[in-house]
């Protein structure tokens, strides 16, 4: 099947790893150019360098920190000056918190705050312009299933995650008429290596049974009675940013394993 992404330019951030990751590898699968952004320079050039040789696509590897107005510059200034602007854009980089309310400093809700919204904000003011300019994009925002059902251990996340969701559905109204798609994704029990690492910590002093403690996460919480893998998401992305989607405009939609419990 066509999905008519080849020669498309998508930036993804959070790219060098797990969801981002997985996502870049898809769209290059069928054919679009990457600009790859994440934290960790030598990983993420390396990366970029294993897409471009698989798929044989363009890519771009851009170390910066999307929560800082420096980083999204250097990122829409990067996707501009290589392929004159991006077609696709998918905000993805985002972590998990701990906290509670009472005890969180106002610190770290502006961390996430800047990481989970502003980044979005900032990238959309930059790069949505060239998207008009060439016909038309897709952005698509990698929320979270507790933007809706909130685990009480991350306040924080659940807060920003939600904002997020919001920040979707609003831009969407607002580029419609532009024939920029935006659309919001909310994950639940994706296993990436955020979850292995958090797993093996939390199991280490019990044996290290860290498959089992993540087992017993999805028993818990989801239907499906497993996590999916970041490339099963990963495909519900590239639907997204195809033609084959191109009456999903401003919507929410939840991959969770049967994890949400409203309708």
């Amino acid at each position: 099947m066509d999905l008519g992404l080849g020669g498309k330019v998508a930036v993804i951030t959070g790219a060098s790893v797990g969801i981002g990751l997985a996502v870049a590898d898809g769209l290059a699968a069928e054919g679009a150019h990457i600009v790859l952004a994440a934290r960790q320079a030598e990983r993420l050039e390396a990366e970029a360098k294993a897409l471009a040789e698989r798929h044989g696509v363009r890519t771009l590897a851009v170390a910066c920190d999307v929560a800082t107005s420096a980083g999204t510059d250097a990122l829409i200034a990067a996707a501009e000056t290589e392929f004159g602007g991006a077609d696709i854009l998918i905000n993805n980089a985002g972590t998990g918190s701990n906290e509670t309310i009472l005890e969180a400093p106002d610190e770290k809700w502006q961390a996430y705050w800047d990481l989970h919204v502003m980044a979005a904000v900032r990238l959309a003011r930059g790069l949505v312009p060239g998207m008009k300019r060439r016909g038309g994009g897709v952005i698509l925002h990698n929320a979270s299933i507790c933007a809706v059902q909130p685990l009480w251990y991350e306040p924080i996340y659940n807060v920003t995650k939600s904002a997020l969701m919001m920040f979707s559905k609003t831009l969407a109204t607002e580029v419609v008429k532009d024939n920029i798609r935006v659309n919001c994704v909310n994950p639940g029990l994706i296993l990436t290596p955020d979850w292995i690492k958090t797993a093996k910590q939390l199991t280490a002093d019990s044996g290290g049974n860290w498959e089992g403690y993540l087992q017993g996460v999805a028993d818990e919480h989801a239907a499906i009675k497993r996590f999916g893998t970041p490339e099963e998401l990963a495909h519900f992305f590239v639907f997204l940013c195809s033609d084959k989607a191109s009456y999903s405009v401003g919507s929410t939609y939840f991959v969770d394993g049967g994890m949400l419990k409203t309708l």
